[in-house]
C-alpha cells in the first residue's frame, strides 16, 4: 500500500479534480503489475495496473492493492470494480472508501457480491492525507482553500504603498521559495487576489517558473478599477472577475469572465459557491492581507503556507493572524515555511 501511495503522487497536479490513486498487483508475494491515475479523463489506476501485467493468466491468483475504493459508476471511464470482477481477481485491499456519493462503498459492495474478498483500512490515514482536497470537496461541497503569504521576521507582508509606480513590493521570498510557489500553483485549479493586490503588484498569477498547468486567475474588483493593460488580462490564462456591476464594452476582454455578486452580503461564500459550481475544486488565496483575513474570519480555509523571512521591515502591512495546527516546517535559505492546518482538515484526517 505504501507503493500505491507513492505511485499515486506521480499524478499530482494532473488528475485534478479527480483524486490521485495508485494500484499494485501482487502474485505469490511478488509485484507483477502497477499503475496510477495519470491525468484527468484517462484510465484509472486499476486499469493501468491490470494492463501492465505481462501474464494475464496470473490475475485469478493475485491480489490488487488500491489506495482508494475502485469506482462502481460510469464517468469518464468504465467502472473499475467491474473490471476487477471480469478479470477474476479474487482479493482486493483498499486503503479507504471513496467519499464521492456516486461511489461511497458501492464499489466494495459490488465486488463482495461477486465473491471478491475485500479488505479495507490499510494506511487509511495516509490515503486521506494524499487526497485531502478531494475529501473536502465531497464532504463540504466547496473548494479546498489554501492561504499563502510571505512575511518579514517582525510580521509584515509589505510596506505601505500607494501605487506600483511609487514603489515596488518588498521582496520577502527568496529564489527557492519563489519557485516553490509556482510549483504549488500547478497543483491548484484557481488562484485569487483582491483589488489592491492587483493594482499595487500587477501580478501575473501564473506557474511560469514550473512545468504544469496555469490555474484560473480570480480577482475581486467591485468597482472595475483594474485597468485593461493589467497582467491579469493578458490572455495567458483564463481570468474570473467578481464585480458589483458589468464593465463597459471597452473593458470586455477575451479569456475574461465578469461575475456579478452582491457585495452587501457575504462575498466569500458567494465566491466559493460560484467556483465550486464552475468545477474549480481547489483555491489558492495569495493576498492581500484583507482578503486573507476575510477567509480566516469566516473559517473558510483548510491549509495555510506561511513563509517567514529573516528580513525586518519595522512597519507596513501587518500579516494576518491565524490559528491552526503547524504540521510541518521547512527551511529554505533565510526563510522558514510553516504548513498550518485548520480544524476542518484536522477533523477529516
Amino acid at each position: 500500500m505504501h507503493r500505491c501511495i507513492q505511485l499515486a503522487r506521480k499524478g499530482e497536479g494532473f488528475t485534478k479534480p479527480n483524486p490521485m490513486v495508485g494500484a499494485v498487483i501482487v502474485h505469490n508475494n511478488k509485484i507483477i503489475g502497477e499503475g496510477y491515475h495519470r491525468q484527468f479523463g484517462t484510465a484509472h489506476a486499476e486499469v493501468n495496473a491490470i494492463a501492465s501485467v505481462r501474464d494475464q493468466s496470473l490475475l485469478p491468483e493475485s491480489t490488487i492493492y488500491v489506495s482508494l475504493e475502485p469506482c462502481a459508476h460510469h464517468g469518464k471511464t468504465p467502472p473499475c470494480a467491474d473490471l476487477i470482477i471480469s478479470r477474476k481477481i479474487p482479493r482486493v485491499v483498499v486503503a479507504i472508501t471513496d467519499p464521492n456519493p456516486k461511489v461511497a462503498g458501492k464499489g466494495i459492495e459490488k465486488m463482495r457480491k461477486h465473491g471478491v474478498d475485500v479488505s479495507l483500512g490499510m494506511l487509511a490515514e495516509e490515503a486521506r492525507e494524499l487526497n485531502r482536497i478531494f475529501f473536502v470537496n465531497q464532504l463540504y461541497n466547496r473548494p479546498f482553500v489554501i492561504l499563502k503569504w510571505a512575511q518579514s521576521k517582525d510580521g509584515f507582508m509589505d510596506l505601505h504603498r500607494i501605487s506600483l509606480e511609487e514603489k515596488s513590493p518588498v521582496k520577502i521570498s527568496n529564489s527557492i521559495t519563489h519557485s516553490i510557489v509556482h510549483k504549488f500553483r500547478t497543483q491548484v485549479q484557481g488562484i485569487i487576489v483582491g483589488t489592491n493586490t492587483a493594482l499595487l503588484d500587477n501580478p501575473q498569477l501564473t506557474a511560469r517558473k514550473w512545468f504544469g498547468n496555469h490555474p484560473v486567475r480570480i480577482v475581486i474588483d467591485r468597482e472595475n478599477k483594474i485597468p485593461p493593460a493589467s497582467a491579469l488580462f493578458d490572455g495567458t490564462a483564463s481570468t474570473i472577475v467578481f464585480t458589483a456591476s458589468p464593465p463597459d464594452d471597452s473593458c470586455q476582454y477575451e479569456h475574461v469572465k465578469h461575475i456579478i455578486i452582491d457585495f452587501s452580503k457575504d462575498t466569500i461564500t458567494q465566491i466559493v459557491n460560484y467556483l465550486y459550481n464552475e468545477n474549480i475544486y481547489s483555491l489558492l488565496v495569495e493576498g492581500g492581507a484583507k482578503l486573507l483575513s476575510s477567509f480566516i474570519e469566516r473559517e473558510m480555509w483548510d491549509e495555510a503556507l506561511v513563509e517567514s523571512s529573516g528580513k525586518l521591515l519595522l512597519s507596513g502591512v501587518k500579516a494576518p493572524d491565524i490559528q491552526g495546527e503547524v504540521t510541518s516546517t521547512k527551511k529554505y535559505l533565510d526563510s522558514v515555511q510553516f504548513h498550518i492546518k485548520s480544524k476542518i482538515s484536522r477533523n477529516i484526517l
